[in-house]
């Protein structure tokens, strides 16, 4: 398969058209929201195809992108978008809406497995085994070859991978439990933001 890879700064394009349904994800210096900077947002049509956004940090002016996460009309698909919406909210300064997630659909569906990272749904879903060698490494400068198609990974699977999780979740009637799930997110990530990290329905 041949990816058409394309590395954005600052904002994707003004004439960008990417349909319906993108797949979305981040990069960033690490974990901790306040501490560690959004440095990329990668999204994916679907077709083979990965847009990279590289911020400027000092302003992260990137209008195009901010509609696009914003708006109601576009379904973003992410792996784990708990950390990406969480940096997106902080550091763009918006909400991403309408949002699917591979991660809490793989642990409804496929619970048949303790393995929901990414690379275990490629391999499962589309046999292919990819490198996450680059999972930690430095976004926040120049990037090398092999870091922007580790990145192109992290989107160009997952409108694949939620349609077959989809199939799973209907067929185990657990497709409601599902979209409850994804009520949730958007308070999950404001909890955090919050720095209420553990479980508040724990004992």
């Amino acid at each position: 398969m041949s990816n058409n890879i394309q590395l954005h700064k600052n904002d994707l394009p003004d004439d960008l058209k990417l349909g319906n349904t993108i797949a979305v994800d981040g990069e960033f210096m690490g974990l901790n929201v306040r501490r560690d900077p959004l440095c990329l947002i990668q999204v994916s049509s679907g077709n083979s195809d990965a847009h990279i956004v590289q911020f400027d940090r000092k302003n992260y002016n990137s209008p195009n992108l901010i509609k696009l996460l914003g708006d109601e009309k576009i379904t973003k698909i992410f792996h784990f978008g708990r950390a990406d919406i969480a940096h997106i909210k902080h550091y763009l300064k918006t909400d991403v809406n309408n949002i699917l997630d591979t991660k809490i659909a793989s642990k409804l569906a496929r619970s048949y497995s303790d393995n929901h990272s990414l690379k275990s749904l490629i391999k499962e879903f589309i046999n292919i085994d990819i490198s996450k060698q680059f999972q930690s490494s430095d976004f926040g400068g120049e990037l090398a070859p092999a870091q922007l198609k580790y990145c192109a990974n992290d989107v160009i699977y997952l409108h694949k991978i939620h349609e077959e999780l989809n199939k799973i979740l209907v067929r185990e009637n657990r497709i409601n439990l599902y979209r409850d799930c994804l009520k949730f997110l958007k308070i999950r990530v404001d909890l955090d933001l919050a720095l209420f990290k553990d479980d508040i329905w724990a004992h």
